[in-house]
C-alpha cells in the first residue's frame, strides 16, 4: 500500500515560501479560496486568519505547493498527492535541517539550475564533489538547506 504525503515545514513568511519553492519545482500553489470561504461562512475561521493572495482569499498561517499530476479535492483545493505545506512560526530557523530536499536537475543541468534558484531567492552554500556523486547544496530564501544534483 503506498500513501499520500505531505511535508511540512515551519516558515516566518509561508506564502513567499510557498511561491519560492513552486516556481523551484515547478509545482502549484494550492488554492483554497472555495475551503477559506466556507470555513468563514460557518463561523470556523476568523477573517483576520486569511489574507488575499494573489487575488484569491488563502490562510494566513498556512499554504502548500503540490506537484501538477496529482489530483486535486474540488471542495477544497487541496492536492491528494505529493504535497508541501508552508505553517507560519514565530522563531526563525535557528540550526541544520534534519531533512532536506534533493531537486535532480542532472549533472548536465545543475550549475544552470542552481544559478536560476539563486535569480528566484536561494544562495549557494557549498559545491561538493566526492566519489559517490556532485552536488550543490543552497538555501531556500528562509535559510532551508537543499541539494541540487
Amino acid at each position: 500500500m503506498t500513501f499520500d504525503w505531505k511535508l511540512v515545514m515551519d516558515a516566518r513568511d509561508p506564502h513567499a515560501q510557498a511561491e519560492f519553492w513552486a516556481a523551484a519545482l515547478g509545482y502549484e500553489i494550492e488554492d483554497n479560496a472555495a475551503l477559506v470561504e466556507r470555513l468563514l461562512g460557518f463561523g470556523a475561521v476568523r477573517e483576520d486568519e486569511t489574507v488575499e493572495f494573489r487575488g484569491r482569499r488563502a490562510f494566513r498561517d498556512l499554504i502548500a505547493v503540490r506537484h501538477p499530476d496529482d489530483p486535486v479535492d474540488e471542495q477544497t483545493g487541496s492536492g491528494l498527492g505529493r504535497r508541501i505545506l508552508f505553517q507560519r512560526v514565530p522563531e526563525a530557523k535557528t540550526g541544520k535541517n534534519r531533512l532536506h530536499l534533493d531537486i535532480h536537475a542532472g549533472p548536465e543541468r545543475r550549475a544552470a539550475e542552481a544559478d536560476r534558484l539563486v535569480g528566484l531567492g536561494a544562495r549557494v552554500l557549498h559545491t561538493v564533489k566526492e566519489q559517490g556523486g556532485e552536488w550543490v547544496t543552497m538555501a531556500d530564501p528562509e535559510g532551508n538547506e537543499f541539494d541540487v544534483q
